[in-house]
């Protein structure tokens, strides 16, 4: 059978214009409103990672025994992709990212409020859920941009999705410390619906008629994927990818602030850091995307992981190495995602449906690395981590490697 980079033309040259024709680009305030949402939204998802120790200590555990609700977060989110993101084919996005923001708030208050582990993973759950706005806007972003420039249009969004997912380490670990975990929750879902709301005003006004059902678009998925080679790889691909960034990212807030290193829960948020200068990345795989296509530049993005798994588990004892390969890891994982999501956006008519089958398949791949890696520092301790991140990416890149 043929290798992937030899499949199809869409995985050796810049994708194909969609058969609907792009409106004008957006104007620039209006992208970046786009941008601060999604990266303010974005955040949420990831809130719990850096204070499960604050947690733990709250609640009388240990932070091993907690880390399970980083992955309940993304298995949330997950879910909400399958039920609501599909929508953005057929229904009105103003009103449906309204609910979505007022639903997302009284979740994260929720949380704020909750009196045991039980309860706050139900409620990240539901707050995970119903944050999926950014994947309602990125479609959007994509078919108001030109032709030649829509990796560059998906890239801006994207550079502010990763930035709000470190914010989310950094800014929740430091306000973690001084105010205690609960008052994070509280403090996203103001941003959360002052954000959510705003952008929902300013959406273009969309008469669509309701067709189907909330599950329509899951019923959708299994076809769609299966009569696009393209998605299915950029959907697998990108599952692989996500799931060893999870894997290590989850997991490293137990490594800094545990026996290895002893660091405090804020200055262990801090090291998310070097992630944010990572995010840089994605304007230039956007530039390249355009250029070369999507095939070249998720290929070079899985080398780079590939090198940054060693170093992470030389970073157990050695600290540069975990700046060297916390960088590495996320450039990586942007410059993949900037690739396989613009195809995702562009190999077929209903963008938001694609897109929607490549985001839960690179969240459920994230979830459930999430969830072994907790389960492997609990065993085998950071090196099981890694062990974790490396197969996921051996598994993404060789599942795709012959088509199918």
């Amino acid at each position: 059978m043929p290798s992937a980079t030899s499949a199809t033309t869409a995985d050796q040259a810049p994708p194909t214009t969609p058969t609907k024709q792009p409106t004008p680009a957006a104007p620039a305030l209006f992208l970046t409103l786009i941008a601060v949402c999604s990266a303010v939204t974005a955040a949420n998802i990831y809130l719990a990672a850096p204070l499960l120790t604050l947690i733990a200590r709250d609640f009388g555990s240990a932070p091993s025994a907690v880390a399970w609700i980083a992955s309940v977060a993304q298995f949330g989110y997950a879910i909400g992709l399958l039920l609501f993101a599909p929508l953005g084919d057929t229904v009105n996005r103003r009103r449906l990212v309204t609910g979505l923001t007022l639903l997302t708030t009284a979740a994260l208050a929720a949380s704020a409020a909750a009196g045991g582990t039980g309860t706050l993973a139900v409620a990240v759950f539901v707050a995970s859920a119903a944050t999926v706005i950014p994947q309602l806007l990125v479609p959007l972003v994509a078919e108001r941009a030109p032709a030649a420039h829509r990796a560059r249009h998906v890239a801006v969004v994207i550079s502010a999705l990763f930035a709000g997912i470190v914010a989310a380490r950094v800014v929740g670990g430091l306000a973690g410390q001084a105010f205690g975990w609960r008052a994070v929750f509280l403090g996203a879902g103001a941003l959360t619906l002052v954000l959510g709301l705003t952008t929902a005003l300013v959406l273009p006004s969309e008469r669509r008629p309701s067709t189907g059902h909330l599950l329509s678009g899951i019923t959708a998925l299994p076809g769609l994927v299966r009569r696009s080679p393209d998605l299915w790889r950029a959907c697998v691909r990108q599952a692989g990818m996500f799931g060893a960034w999870s894997a290590l990212w989850t997991s490293l807030a137990l490594l800094l602030t545990g026996p290895s290193y002893g660091l405090s829960i804020a200055t262990a948020g801090l090291f998310g850091l070097f992630g944010l200068a990572a995010s840089v990345v994605a304007p230039l795989a956007g530039g390249l995307v355009d250029r070369f296509g999507a095939a070249r530049v998720v290929r070079s993005a899985y080398l780079l992981a590939a090198v940054s798994v060693p170093l992470f588990w030389l970073g157990g004892q050695v600290m540069w190495a975990l700046f060297a390969a916390a960088i590495a890891i996320h450039a990586a994982l942007v410059a993949s995602h900037v690739a396989n999501q613009t195809l995702a956006l562009t190999t077929t008519s209903t963008p938001a449906t694609a897109n929607t089958a490549y985001v839960v398949a690179g969240f459920a791949g994230g979830a459930i690395a999430s969830a072994l890696a907790g389960t492997a520092y609990s065993h085998w301790g950071w090196g099981g981590v890694c062990a974790v991140a490396g197969v996921w990416l051996l598994l993404g890149w060789t599942t795709t490697s012959v088509r199918r």
